[in-house]
């Protein structure tokens, strides 16, 4: 089955009758996300993931949203080990609100909770966290899920909405990354946008206020800054290849 939203493999409705006895047991692992090459962010996430990955935009024009880079390949994240641990200091909330996630089928008036119910930690077992009490009423747990949910999707509006005043600005341009990696292997990424510093200092002085006023102009500096990451990204891949040569020297 293919992935829905890149990392759930089938979300269904949380219902009463049907997950009664569902229990969920999170954790630290996070290897359902060890095949994605980027991971959507909020815009109120920028300050702590600009210090470690490189942000963009990505996206179709009337559906752009920010996201870090996770893998040069299709299929990769350097920053999920084999163990299934997020390497980085920083995990973005799209992967922290796993299993769950939200779903609407009428252009975002309502919203109905969803689980992957292939996550491994959902059982029917009594390990980790119940969904409902033995009352059939939602639990202290399930109530937080849903608070988290509910803010994410709150910040996830305001982010379309940065992402809009952007594109209303046009300081958004199409960029690519050429790395090099330390045997001559050469590696192409394209398909994302980012800020033009330029651009962004051509703003009127209203303009400028405008963004400065909205913290907007603040993010947009930090998506600037967090550009320089990619040569970070440039380590992890050549530290890759060396483990991978070193498995393959093992195994021969």
């Amino acid at each position: 089955m293919s992935k829905q939203l890149l990392i759930y493999g089938q979300a269904a409705a949380i219902s009463k009758d049907k997950h009664a006895n569902y229990s969920v047991k999170a954790g630290a692992d996070y290897g359902f996300a060890k095949s994605i090459n980027s991971i959507p962010l909020t815009a109120v996430e920028f300050a702590n993931a600009a210090t470690e990955f490189a942000i963009v935009f990505a996206g179709s024009e009337d559906n752009l949203m920010p996201a870090i880079i996770t893998g040069v390949r299709a299929e990769e994240n350097l920053y999920v080990d084999d163990a299934g641990a997020f390497t980085a200091k920083y995990v973005p909330a799209f992967l922290r609100r796993y299993p769950f996630v939200f779903s609407s089928s009428d252009d975002g008036a309502n919203f109905t909770l969803c689980i992957d119910e292939v996550f491994d930690g959902c059982n029917e077992d009594g390990r980790g966290e119940r969904l409902f009490d033995a009352d059939g009423e939602q639990t202290q747990y399930l109530n937080s899920v849903l608070d988290f949910l509910k803010e994410y999707q709150m910040q996830f509006q305001r982010t379309q909405l940065f992402c809009k005043k952007l594109k209303e600005l046009d300081l958004l341009e199409p960029m690519g990354a050429q790395l090099t990696l330390p045997a001559g292997e050469q590696l192409t990424l394209t398909g994302f946008q980012a800020i033009n510093r330029e651009k962004l200092k051509a703003l009127s002085g209203d303009q400028l206020a405008e963004l400065a006023k909205t913290d907007e102009l603040e993010l947009a500096y930090m998506q600037i800054q967090s550009m320089r990451n990619f040569s970070g990204m440039l380590e992890k891949v050549g530290a890759a290849k060396t483990e991978e040569a070193e498995e393959a020297e093992t195994e021969a």
